[in-house]
């Protein structure tokens, strides 16, 4: 079997929640020996703060959110505010060929794992540091989530009906946006650091991630001073443009037609050809114009269909749809099921648990995917196999509470 392209890669991870883990998971998907360092005294938040937990009983090892960004890694315990633990952390970094930390700028430096010092003593480390704003700049101390980041980068000005407050995105969607960041820019460190034995220092701000997400609003005020406002589901080339109510409760189905050949198309499937002759709608510009009498006369239609059959229809007539499914149908989704999205494996505490496999395949390397760890679970195999403490190191260090 060929070896996964990431083999022999060592990572160790003073990281938490999503944006910095995230970049270690898909590390360890494909190979690498990723090791997340928390402590019993301050556990990484999703372990704590996030439901669901299983059974909704909070639990750090019964934690939803946490299982879903670090399957696949080893857990140690590290109290990196004990006096004790710095000489531990530098047998970490030693080890290691990248490090990924998302704490708050200058909290790595005051626990003395800050780059300078973690690059004396592995001059071969790819160093990574995600964080809101970035590392300098006159708000890099800002502290916050993903409502903030995405209100900040202008998406939640752009979010929502025109006549209505700005809406937030659903969760900490810069986070994941700055994940695929911090993953290309690892390997591109990695490939650096093998080409010329020197280690690099990246440094990710989140909400500069945002930002490229935004671009054709941003290109659109460079190139003609134009602020684009809030259109709800409207799409300034596209009509119809939006979600239709389908038969059943919160049943919808998405359409967009931009071109007339396709609102044509529709008309057929609809069985309503008139629709396509009727000056109104004949021609986009047309629908444009008329757009509220176009989505009132849709919705009398798609709400006597079922949406997925609505969207199967459509697609095969060539307009672009697909049901709005909730996440319970995405576990039964055939397209996730064929691609081997779901990767169901048992957990200790929390039973039966679907992964989630990496959004990409490599055609000699699948992705593999383990569990989640356990709070701690490979103190003893790393400090003592790995690190090669001896047994009494290990047990005065956790007698001392340094690795708890």
């Amino acid at each position: 079997m060929t070896p996964p392209p990431l083999d022999g890669v060592r990572v160790v991870e003073f990281a938490a929640y999503a944006a910095g883990p995230m970049v270690g998971k898909y590390l360890a998907n494909f190979g690498a020996t990723v090791v997340h360092v928390e402590s019993r005294t301050r556990p990484d938040g999703l372990r704590t703060n996030y439901p669901p937990f299983k059974d909704n009983r909070p639990d750090p090892d019964a934690a939803g959110w946490f299982a879903f960004c670090n399957d696949t890694k080893y857990s140690v315990t590290l109290n990196l505010k004990h006096p004790r633990a710095r000489p531990v952390a530098e047998r970490l970094v030693r080890w290691a060929d990248v490090l990924i930390e998302n704490y708050a700028p200058g909290v790595m430096a005051r626990l003395g794992l800050g780059y300078e010092a973690v690059r004396a003593h592995n001059p071969r480390i790819v160093y990574l540091s995600s964080c809101n704003m970035g590392q300098t700049g006159p708000r890099a101390a800002q502290k916050g989530f993903g409502s903030q980041l995405t209100s900040q980068a202008g998406f939640t000005h752009l979010t929502g009906d025109p006549e209505d407050e700005p809406m937030l995105l659903f969760g900490p969607y810069i986070d994941f946006v700055a994940v695929g960041f911090g993953l290309v820019a690892v390997l591109a460190g990695l490939d650096y650091s093998r080409r010329t034995g020197r280690g690099v220092y990246i440094d990710l701000s989140q909400y500069e991630a945002g930002v490229h997400f935004v671009l054709p609003a941003v290109l659109d005020y460079e190139a003609n001073g134009r602020i684009l406002q809030r259109a709800g589901n409207r799409s300034p080339h596209a009509a119809p443009h939006g979600v239709y109510p389908c038969r059943g409760e919160d049943r919808w189905c998405a359409i967009a037609v931009e071109e007339d050949a396709q609102w044509q198309a529709l008309c057929r499937v609809a069985g309503h050809p008139e629709w396509a002759t009727d000056p109104r709608f004949a021609r986009a510009t047309a629908r444009k114009r008329h757009e509220a009498e176009l989505d009132a006369l849709l919705e009398g239609w798609t709400r006597q269909q079922e949406a997925g059959e609505l969207a199967e229809a459509l697609q095969a007539a060539g307009v672009p749809a697909a049901p709005v499914q909730r996440t319970s149908e995405l576990f039964a989704d055939p397209q996730l099921r064929h691609r081997d999205t779901w990767r169901q494996l048992a957990h200790p505490v929390l039973g039966s648990f679907h992964y989630l496999a990496p959004p990409f395949s490599l055609s000699d390397s699948p992705a593999r995917v383990s569990r989640s760890p356990l709070l701690g679970e490979h103190n003893n195999w790393f400090y003592r196999e790995v690190l090669e403490l001896s047994e009494d190191e290990v047990k005065e260090l956790e007698a001392e509470g340094v690795l708890c």
